[in-house]
């Protein structure tokens, strides 16, 4: 067996993974047109050839200029089930997948459509695949203390399925520190916080005390699933099938 084949097929786990920075260029342009968006690209090529990143503010740039394609339920599941097909295929046996409601809420975007299309597809994953998962919900760090807090409470209804939360976007001049009370609100909801090197930040003392005693989480997919009541989510209801995901429109 070469070193190539002996690394795609061994077990491995895959603990950082932002979803939205998942889609492909051709997907990106197959959401725009379903969705009626219009992308600053001409093509996906031309897409793919800005994906020569000089720094992490020209990543954003284009990250942000992507997600503006996702606007329904079945964006996000279609999003999160073709990197759980690169997965599977890469032998991947666990994932850690970390979102960004604030980019899709701020836009309109209902946060049932983003949370339920996302693991109604981690769910589909385990029962096709047998690929375990953690979803983890990130605060955009160049929002406002207020806002992260505000997205929290949006989040309560379905914190059965989010096993942590994080932060991400622009670091520089957003430490953790600003923060520090969205934590503790968060470890008072059983929330967990993974560890990441910053990119251009330093962990604080008392983001990092938060993380002293995580919530045990269970090795159960945490994604239930449901049939499809109707074409509005209901707070509270079960996570639709992977059907009703790519049926419902919201």
């Amino acid at each position: 067996m070469d070193t190539a084949t002996f690394v795609r097929t061994m077990p491995k786990v895959e603990l950082h993974l932002h979803v939205e920075g998942t889609l492909e260029p051709e997907a990106a342009f197959a959401f725009a047109k379903r969705n009626g968006v219009s992308l600053p690209y001409a093509s996906p090529e031309d897409l793919r050839a800005a994906y020569d990143f000089a720094d992490l503010q020209s990543f954003l740039d284009l990250y942000y200029a992507t997600c503006s394609v996702l606007r329904t339920r079945r964006d996000f599941y279609d999003l999160a089930w073709a990197y759980i097909e690169h997965a599977a295929e890469e032998n991947i046996r666990h994932v850690e997948v970390f979102f960004d409601p604030q980019t899709h809420t701020s836009r309109g975007v209902a946060m049932s459509s983003v949370v339920r299309g996302i693991a109604c597809a981690l769910n589909e994953a385990h029962e096709r695949h047998g690929i375990s998962s953690r979803l983890i919900m990130c605060f955009l760090r160049d929002s406002s203390e207020k806002d992260a807090l505000a997205m929290l409470r949006q989040a309560e209804p379905y914190l059965d399925w989010i096993a942590g939360v994080g932060l991400d976007s622009e670091e520089v001049g957003n430490p953790p520190a600003k923060f520090e009370r969205v934590f503790a609100a968060a470890r008072a909801k059983g929330l967990h916080f993974p560890r990441r090197p910053g990119e251009g930040g330093t962990p604080h003392p008392g983001v990092a005390a938060h993380r002293t005693v995580p919530r045990k989480i269970t090795t159960e997919p945490k994604h239930r699933c449901a049939e499809e009541q109707g074409p509005q989510d209901a707070v509270g209801q079960d996570l639709p099938r992977a059907g009703g995901c790519e049926q419902v429109e919201v």
